[in-house]
């Protein structure tokens, strides 16, 4: 895509249990400065005879065109439903959301694709913003990991950045399309990390990722110590079954920069003391990560007890990576 040339962006959103911020999200599409060209709906049934309910839509009706896609809870997979949609998607650009990512501003869409003018930028992705009910910690986290400094990453930058040179995130990041389907597109199966994944091969076939501080989304989450457990558990087993992704990248040493830079910001906002309960939560997300990395010598209703994507282990998920490839 050249410079100056008009960008065709569809966007894919997996939906399941629509809510008021899927609402939100819908109306801050429909007011882009840079309109989608088709919105692409993945429906997953909260149970037999569960319908989309197209109002949540219809702010987007007169807009682009819009497909829904509805398929059973047991079909869901974080890669394989992804892939399947970007089956459906003929766009230069390929955007994909969660369903509660909300846009900042009516800039995402021009933000998030404006990187795509350099040929080498296989990927952007967007910055997420914490919203104003977030608490001090919340707010830390978002800015650690996504700070306001536009940054395109490389090959080159692994060894600066380790296993962040392969970060980005589908909560909200668009896909040329075009390189996207060279190179296979999203692992099929997976409890997690299909993003990562996918960022990895375009790193190491020589394309860039643009991490795209001016494209924003309101996205937050306040998990208690047990959900961080469960989250860290499957990201964890998903770094074990993709061993060609991340062996030898640790992710222990960005966890200990992410504490010792916690303890700053507390001590910056005068409230030093939220360092005991931020600590507490962390261990928690370790234990969680140093299981899940170990899962293969667990018996299989000790996976199911710690995974939070249990249906994957329903549907077949199994201890041995070999059988998460495509």
């Amino acid at each position: 895509m050249m410079a100056g040339k008009s960008v065709v962006a569809d966007v894919v959103i997996p939906v399941y249990k629509p809510d008021d911020k899927f609402a939100r999200l819908i109306k801050g599409l429909a007011g882009q400065s840079e309109k989608p060209e088709k919105l692409i709906i993945m429906y997953t049934r909260a149970f037999d005879g569960d319908r989309m309910d197209l109002k949540y839509l219809k702010p987007l009706e007169d807009i682009c065109e819009v497909e829904v896609h509805e398929l059973d809870k047991s079909r869901f997979d974080h890669g394989g439903t992804r892939a399947e949609a970007a089956g459906y998607s003929t766009a230069d650009i390929m955007i994909m959301m969660t369903m509660d990512a909300v846009p900042y501003d009516s800039h995402l869409i021009e933000e998030l694709t404006a990187p795509f003018s350099d040929d080498k930028v296989g990927a952007s992705y967007a910055r997420q913003m914490p919203d104003e009910h977030s608490s001090l910690a919340e707010r830390f986290t978002r800015g650690f990991n996504y700070p306001d400094k536009m940054r395109i990453k490389g090959r080159e930058d692994i060894k600066e950045l380790g296993i962040k040179a392969f970060f980005c995130s589908n909560v909200c990041a668009a896909y040329r399309k075009e390189v996207y389907d060279k190179l296979g597109g999203f692992i099929k199966r997976t409890i997690f990390n299909e993003d990562m994944i996918f960022a990895h091969k375009l790193i190491m076939s020589g394309y860039k990722i643009c991490y795209a501080a001016g494209a924003r989304v309101i996205h937050t989450h306040e998990y208690t110590p047990g959900q961080q457990f469960h989250r860290n558990f499957d990201l964890a087993v998903s770094q074990a079954m993709h061993p060609e992704v991340f062996k030898g990248i640790s992710s222990e040493s960005e966890g200990v920069k992410y504490i010792k830079a916690a303890y700053r910001y507390f001590n910056k906002k005068g409230k030093g003391y939220l360092i005991i309960p931020f600590v507490y939560g962390c261990c928690f997300k370790y234990l969680g990560f140093l299981l899940g990395k170990n899962h293969k010598h667990l018996p299989r209703s000790l996976v199911r007890a710690c995974a939070m994507n249990k249906e994957f282990f329903s549907q077949g998920g199994s201890h041995a990576g070999s059988e998460q490839q495509q």
